[in-house]
């Protein structure tokens, strides 16, 4: 199964460093049929990815406490071989591949992002990465929360619309591990 390497809690092996990953990646973006809601939702799920992926990497540095910083690398490493396998579902299918983090239709430039679900503007980026210590955690867990939560309604859209099995395979397995690491993060917050 081409999620193997996907799933969060799978410590076997760093993400992206099996070279499993990237042949299954390939070779799934080749067969079976794909349709706009899978080219949207890959175009939409890279620059997002992305745009956790620097917040995590703010983590190694602002945060305060181990927790952050291990909730951090997960995150990143759960998601940078699904960037991987959506730009290549992409690159096969003849689409834009998103450069960056932000979606082709909205650069995020206002206070708020409508277009894409959980993406944060520039504004907040960069308020996240004035923050340290214990109000970048705050800062951090608040809004990854938000991010995740905008990553599952995309992944749902996919599973609702998309045609492309790999495509309603990863969105499955992405609402699966950003609902559980939501509810992980609001315990964060709670102290619990």
């Amino acid at each position: 199964m081409i999620l193997a390497g996907c799933d969060s809690n799978d410590t076997s092996a760093p993400a992206g460093n099996s070279p499993a990953t990237s042949t299954e990646a390939s070779g799934t973006a080749e067969r079976g049929a794909h349709n706009a809601a899978d080219v949207t939702f890959a175009q939409q799920m890279i620059p997002h990815h992305r745009q956790a992926i620097v917040m995590t990497q703010m983590a190694k540095t602002h945060a305060a406490t181990r927790d952050v910083k291990a909730l951090a690398e997960q995150i990143e490493k759960a998601q940078e071989p699904e960037i991987r396998i959506m730009t290549d579902w992409l690159k096969a299918w003849g689409e834009v591949v998103p450069e960056g983090m932000y979606s082709m239709h909205d650069p995020g430039m206002g206070g708020t992002n409508r277009i894409m679900p959980g993406l944060m503007s520039v504004r907040q980026m960069a308020d996240l990465d004035r923050a340290s210590g214990g109000a970048f955690d705050t800062m951090f867990l608040t809004m990854m929360i938000e991010h995740h939560e905008g990553a599952v309604d995309i992944a749902e859209t996919e599973k609702q619309n998309g045609a492309y099995g790999p495509a309603e395979d990863l969105a499955d397995q992405i609402i699966k591990t950003q609902t559980a690491e939501i509810t992980h993060m609001r315990e964060m917050l709670n102290g619990a």
